[in-house]
């Protein structure tokens, strides 16, 4: 875990996005000792890095687990937690089982719901104010003048110059 948030980038895109999951264990029972927590902690980093993401933080107690990590936009959270969670799951039957069947019974470890938080980046206000005070579309006045400038270029004094209705180039002031 680097501890590091800074951005990120994609082929097409840069992001910062962290995301908060909260994992139950099947019917809250208290599953989780510390051995297995060091674990799980290993199992998730390493199934983060295979997902291209990062696992930035991770604790638990008994009966649930939290984990803050960075992930791709491209990553569905419900894939995320669902490779996340059928992983860890597979890992601790294979390794605790005689720990874990004294505590549990049929074929689920956690619980099939999970929590899951957005976070980090500014205060949801200040986005709604930022979204809010972004600039209105042209006026017509500005959309006329945008039209007389199709076309156009400069020349190599600095005058604009377009071609005139039979492909000749007209120069001068264009108002």
């Amino acid at each position: 875990m680097s501890g590091d948030f800074e951005w990120r980038t994609g082929r097409h895109c840069i992001f910062k996005n962290h995301i908060h999951l909260v994992f139950v264990t099947k019917y809250r029972r208290g599953v989780l000792t510390d051995e297995m927590l060091e674990r799980l902690n290993e199992v998730y980093s390493e199934t983060m890095e295979q997902m291209g993401g990062e696992l930035l933080e991770f604790g638990g107690e008994d009966d649930h687990v939290h984990l803050l990590v960075a992930a791709h936009p491209k990553t569905a959270v419900s894939a995320l937690a669902g490779k996340l969670k059928g992983k860890s799951s597979y890992v601790l039957r294979q390794e605790f089982w005689p720990e874990i069947k004294k505590k549990l019974w049929g074929d689920h470890f956690w619980s099939p719901s999970y929590c899951v938080v957005s976070c980090g980046g500014a205060p949801l206000e200040v986005i709604r104010s930022y979204v809010e005070s972004q600039r209105k579309p042209s006026e017509k006045k500005h959309i006329e003048q945008s039209k007389r400038f199709t076309g156009a270029r400069r020349n190599e004094d600095k005058t604009w110059v377009r071609k005139g209705a039979k492909g000749k180039e007209q120069s001068g002031g264009i108002r």
